[in-house]
């Protein structure tokens, strides 16, 4: 079956996304290694501009997208780290873009986006309220809809951290990523499962946000009521269906994490790495300290954001 992510695409992202995205620090993190008794290899995508991987596959997105925009202003959803990669991607090519996200969203997140250049609207209890208004007005005014985890060259843009991570000299056994609506892991096992395919590619979901994990287990489109997680980044109730059928054939496993080990992992790589990771950038690590798999082995995981604001800081860390 063909895949709606193309390999090509992936290899293209990886020489014309802005390279202050690119090329991220990798390395073995032996305080760790030694505390979960395996190889532990980190990826940080927490030092850039927007401090989130997301820059990969928006400025990816964005630059594609020129000759197709057609003049229409572009409108997304995001908790955060999506919009202001999308407000840096746009600013750059010097385009409007319009934001929706819930009115309880991190604050800081808001506030750079707005410094970015994007205007901000803010709607709704959750991120998937604040998708949803954003979709009517796109279909209102003729708005543009770029959607995380639909368009393709988003994802395309995330897989670009396995091509990366594979020039590590040594093998992985497994890859332990972040899973929020799906554009992260589908774009890192597109390029994992092609190029290494004995590796494990395993999602990791909070477990207060479980409909990816559940929807992906039952193979069929599923929603959620409500969620309850700090994890905002991650924090899906309403599915992304493309991004669902992305992940078909590329992931091996889905798991589960509370907040408690999140906040864990967080304390841990600040202490041992000295990184401040937001939840979501830190359910990998949180995962590989609750489950007990790849003893000796070697693994990696996608240390994803880090935008925290002061308070969060004190009481988390």
């Amino acid at each position: 079956m063909e895949h709606r992510l193309k390999l090509e695409h992936i290899q293209e992202a990886a020489h014309c996304i802005d390279p202050v995205f690119l090329h991220t620090p990798q390395y073995l993190a032996e305080p760790l290694s030694e505390l979960l008794g395996c190889e532990l290899v980190v990826k940080v995508e927490t030092l850039n501009p927007i401090r989130s991987f997301k820059g990969r596959g928006a400025d990816y997105f964005v630059s594609r997208a020129l000759g197709r925009a057609g003049g229409q202003p572009m409108v997304c959803a995001s908790a955060g780290n999506f919009g202001q990669a999308m407000a840096y991607a746009c600013r750059k090519h010097r385009l409007p873009l319009t934001v929706y996200a819930s009115q309880g969203a991190n604050p800081l997140k808001v506030e750079r986006m707005r410094a970015l250049g994007a205007e901000v609207r803010l709607f709704g209890q959750d991120f998937d309220a604040a998708k949803q208004e954003a979709r009517r007005f796109c279909q209102q005014t003729g708005a543009w809809m770029v959607e995380d985890g639909k368009e393709p060259e988003i994802s395309e843009g995330a897989g670009t951290i396995a091509l990366e991570l594979l020039q590590d000299p040594k093998p992985f056994e497994a890859v332990w990523v972040p899973l929020g609506n799906g554009a992260l892991l589908a774009g890192v096992g597109r390029w994992l499962k092609a190029h290494s395919p004995l590796t494990q590619v395993i999602g990791v979901c909070a477990a207060g946000a479980p409909i990816m994990a559940q929807a992906w287990r039952a193979g069929r489109y599923m929603e959620a009521e409500q969620i309850n997680t700090i994890a905002d980044g991650i924090g899906v109730r309403v599915p992304v269906r493309e991004a669902l059928e992305d992940l078909k054939g590329l992931v091996d496993d889905i798991l589960l994490v509370e907040d408690d080990w999140t906040l864990q992992a967080m304390r841990l790589a600040h202490r041992h790495l000295g990184l401040v990771l937001e939840p979501s950038g830190a359910v990998g690590l949180a995962a590989l300290l609750k489950f007990a798999r790849f003893e000796g082995q070697r693994v990696a995981t996608i240390l994803c954001g880090g935008n925290l604001t002061e308070e969060q800081m004190k009481a988390w860390l």
